[in-house]
């Protein structure tokens, strides 16, 4: 088992991430304010199973690699680090898009709605290497199967985004007025933001390799 304080780390790392603007979270602010707070909710159901999809895959690949090849650890690790580095990169480039700015989506029914969000999370690649990149740094062999560690980071990542997502889903509206009337807000948290991710890739890419 991961210890305590390893975990709340991660738990921190999962809240930094969560609140990066991305699709997930202009799709979920649009449809709770275009359908209700009911629709964003099923959305969000389906989006956090398609987390499981991913979850499932990054722990079966990590635990065949480093069984296979402990080697592979320091590669791994290292193109973690590069692609957070990329995202916050692409946090506070400029010119990104304005993430705030709700769109006007069609009334759909509850199954797809629950599809929606199920195909838009399995069908993202960037989960998928998100995932990649994260995990290996808080999985530790001393710590007992790297299978049960990565479920447990997936738990608790899972844990961090349903709860955040659910609030922003209560607060949709809110939150697309407070960003729209206060632009400089929207710099200040996508630096914050980028922050967190370069933190986690320098010690990604400083940590030690597995033996």
């Amino acid at each position: 088992m991961i210890p305590l304080n390893e975990l709340f780390v991660f738990a921190l790392a999962a809240l930094g991430l969560v609140l990066t603007p991305g699709p997930n979270m202009v799709y979920l602010i649009s449809r709770s304010i275009t359908q209700g707070r009911a629709a964003g909710l099923i959305s969000l159901g389906g989006i956090v199973v398609g987390f499981l999809f991913h979850i499932l895959a990054a722990t079966l690949g990590l635990t065949a690699i480093f069984v296979a090849i402990p080697a592979a650890y320091t590669t791994v690790k290292l193109l973690g680090a590069a692609y957070l580095l990329w995202i916050a990169w692409e946090t506070i480039r400029p010119n990104a898009n304005f993430v705030f700015a709700p769109k006007n989506l069609p009334h759909d029914s509850s199954i797809k709605l629950f599809q929606m969000g199920l195909f838009t999370s399995m069908l993202n690649p960037k989960i998928a290497v998100f995932y990649m990149a994260l995990f290996p740094q808080f999985i530790k062999p001393e710590h007992g199967s790297v299978l049960l560690q990565s479920l447990e980071l997936g738990v608790t990542q899972i844990t961090v985004s349903a709860s955040v997502n659910t609030m922003i889903i209560f607060t949709a509206g809110a939150i697309a007025t407070w960003f729209a009337t206060k632009p400089s807000w929207v710099k200040v948290q996508k630096w914050v933001m980028a922050s967190v991710l370069s933190g986690l890739a320098v010690r990604l890419a400083l940590d030690e390799a597995k033996p």
